[in-house]
Protein backbone atom coordinates (compact mmCIF):
# COMPACT_ATOMS: atom_id res chain seq x y z
CA UNK A 1 0.00 0.00 0.00
CA UNK A 2 1.41 3.51 -0.98
CA UNK A 3 1.74 6.36 1.62
CA UNK A 4 -0.64 9.30 0.61
CA UNK A 5 1.08 12.18 -0.50
CA UNK A 6 0.08 15.10 2.12
CA UNK A 7 -1.47 18.43 1.10
CA UNK A 8 -1.70 21.22 3.46
CA UNK A 9 -4.28 24.29 1.69
CA UNK A 10 -3.62 27.58 3.02
CA UNK A 11 -5.35 30.80 3.27
CA UNK A 12 -5.88 33.45 5.13
CA UNK A 13 -8.77 32.48 7.52
CA UNK A 14 -9.49 28.95 6.08
CA UNK A 15 -12.81 29.83 5.12
CA UNK A 16 -13.82 29.30 2.06
CA UNK A 17 -10.92 28.95 -0.56
CA UNK A 18 -8.32 26.33 1.14
CA UNK A 19 -11.71 24.77 2.31
CA UNK A 20 -12.92 24.32 -1.13
CA UNK A 21 -9.66 23.05 -1.79
CA UNK A 22 -9.49 20.32 0.61
CA UNK A 23 -13.01 19.45 -0.06
CA UNK A 24 -11.52 18.87 -3.70
CA UNK A 25 -8.77 16.67 -3.21
CA UNK A 26 -10.38 14.68 -0.39
CA UNK A 27 -13.46 14.00 -3.75
CA UNK A 28 -10.96 13.46 -6.36
CA UNK A 29 -7.85 12.78 -5.09
CA UNK A 30 -9.48 9.09 -3.44
CA UNK A 31 -6.48 7.20 -0.82
CA UNK A 32 -3.46 8.66 -3.20
CA UNK A 33 -4.00 11.70 -1.21
CA UNK A 34 -4.58 13.03 2.45
CA UNK A 35 -5.96 16.65 2.12
CA UNK A 36 -5.82 19.11 5.21
CA UNK A 37 -6.72 23.32 4.93
CA UNK A 38 -5.98 26.20 7.19
CA UNK A 39 -5.68 29.65 7.56
CA UNK A 40 -3.02 32.21 9.32
CA UNK A 41 -6.06 32.76 11.36
CA UNK A 42 -9.08 30.62 12.21
CA UNK A 43 -12.15 32.88 11.03
CA UNK A 44 -15.80 31.37 10.25
CA UNK A 45 -17.18 29.20 7.01
CA UNK A 46 -18.05 31.01 4.87
CA UNK A 47 -21.78 30.09 3.84
CA UNK A 48 -21.13 30.92 0.08
CA UNK A 49 -18.63 28.69 0.30
CA UNK A 50 -20.78 26.13 2.08
CA UNK A 51 -23.49 26.36 -0.71
CA UNK A 52 -21.54 26.45 -3.76
CA UNK A 53 -19.93 23.54 -3.06
CA UNK A 54 -23.14 21.44 -1.65
CA UNK A 55 -24.03 22.89 -5.62
CA UNK A 56 -21.29 20.33 -6.51
CA UNK A 57 -22.02 17.82 -4.37
CA UNK A 58 -19.57 18.54 -1.78
CA UNK A 59 -20.79 18.76 1.95
CA UNK A 60 -18.12 21.26 3.83
CA UNK A 61 -21.46 22.15 6.48
CA UNK A 62 -19.41 20.57 9.46
CA UNK A 63 -15.79 21.77 9.08
CA UNK A 64 -13.96 23.59 11.42
CA UNK A 65 -12.00 26.53 10.73
CA UNK A 66 -8.11 25.31 11.85
CA UNK A 67 -5.21 28.12 12.58
CA UNK A 68 -1.88 26.65 10.76
CA UNK A 69 -0.18 28.00 13.77
CA UNK A 70 -1.48 25.03 15.38
CA UNK A 71 -0.43 22.13 12.95
CA UNK A 72 3.03 23.62 13.59
CA UNK A 73 2.36 22.92 16.88
CA UNK A 74 1.42 19.72 16.57
CA UNK A 75 4.07 19.06 14.17
CA UNK A 76 2.22 17.91 11.29
CA UNK A 77 3.97 17.79 8.30
CA UNK A 78 3.59 18.16 4.39
CA UNK A 79 5.01 17.04 0.87
CA UNK A 80 2.90 20.18 -0.46
CA UNK A 81 1.82 23.33 0.78
CA UNK A 82 -0.88 25.40 -1.38
CA UNK A 83 -1.48 28.62 -0.57
CA UNK A 84 -4.56 29.88 -2.60
CA UNK A 85 -4.76 33.39 -1.49
CA UNK A 86 -2.76 36.36 -3.19
CA UNK A 87 1.03 36.91 -2.87
CA UNK A 88 1.28 39.59 -0.16
CA UNK A 89 -1.07 37.09 2.15
CA UNK A 90 1.16 34.33 0.70
CA UNK A 91 4.24 35.69 1.76
CA UNK A 92 3.04 35.87 5.57
CA UNK A 93 2.54 32.28 5.49
CA UNK A 94 5.03 30.52 8.59
CA UNK A 95 8.23 28.42 7.87
CA UNK A 96 6.22 24.91 8.25
CA UNK A 97 8.45 21.74 9.54
CA UNK A 98 9.66 19.38 7.10
CA UNK A 99 10.94 19.30 3.51
CA UNK A 100 7.55 20.23 1.27
CA UNK A 101 7.49 22.03 -2.19
CA UNK A 102 5.04 25.62 -1.82
CA UNK A 103 2.95 26.12 -4.48
CA UNK A 104 0.57 29.42 -4.60
CA UNK A 105 -2.62 29.82 -6.50
CA UNK A 106 -3.86 33.23 -6.21
CA UNK A 107 -7.43 33.18 -6.20
CA UNK A 108 -9.97 35.83 -5.36
CA UNK A 109 -11.11 35.71 -1.53
CA UNK A 110 -15.11 34.94 -1.45
CA UNK A 111 -15.22 37.06 1.78
CA UNK A 112 -14.32 40.68 -0.25
CA UNK A 113 -17.20 39.81 -2.73
CA UNK A 114 -20.05 42.45 -2.65
CA UNK A 115 -23.42 42.64 -4.38
CA UNK A 116 -26.76 40.65 -3.42
CA UNK A 117 -26.54 37.08 -1.74
CA UNK A 118 -27.09 35.75 -4.91
CA UNK A 119 -24.42 37.66 -6.94
CA UNK A 120 -22.13 36.82 -3.85
CA UNK A 121 -22.86 33.13 -4.57
CA UNK A 122 -22.19 33.61 -7.98
CA UNK A 123 -18.98 35.10 -7.65
CA UNK A 124 -18.04 31.99 -4.85
CA UNK A 125 -19.43 30.03 -7.81
CA UNK A 126 -16.52 31.40 -10.06
CA UNK A 127 -14.09 30.72 -7.24
CA UNK A 128 -15.24 27.41 -6.42
CA UNK A 129 -14.59 26.08 -10.23
CA UNK A 130 -11.22 27.89 -10.52
CA UNK A 131 -10.10 25.50 -7.50
CA UNK A 132 -11.95 22.73 -8.68
CA UNK A 133 -10.09 23.02 -11.93
CA UNK A 134 -6.37 24.10 -10.01
CA UNK A 135 -7.18 20.58 -7.78
CA UNK A 136 -8.01 18.61 -10.91
CA UNK A 137 -4.78 19.30 -12.65
CA UNK A 138 -2.76 18.70 -9.34
CA UNK A 139 -3.97 15.83 -8.85
CA UNK A 140 -2.77 14.97 -12.81
CA UNK A 141 0.73 16.88 -12.25
CA UNK A 142 1.18 14.31 -8.97
CA UNK A 143 -0.17 11.01 -10.00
Amino acid sequence: MTVPVRVLFLCIHNSARSQMAEGYLKKFGGDKFFAESAGLESGKLNPFAVEAMSQDEIDISSNTTKSVHDFIEQGKTFQYVITVCDEANAARCPVIPGQHKKIQWGIDDPSSFTGTNAEKLQQTIIVRNQIRDAVLSFIKTIS
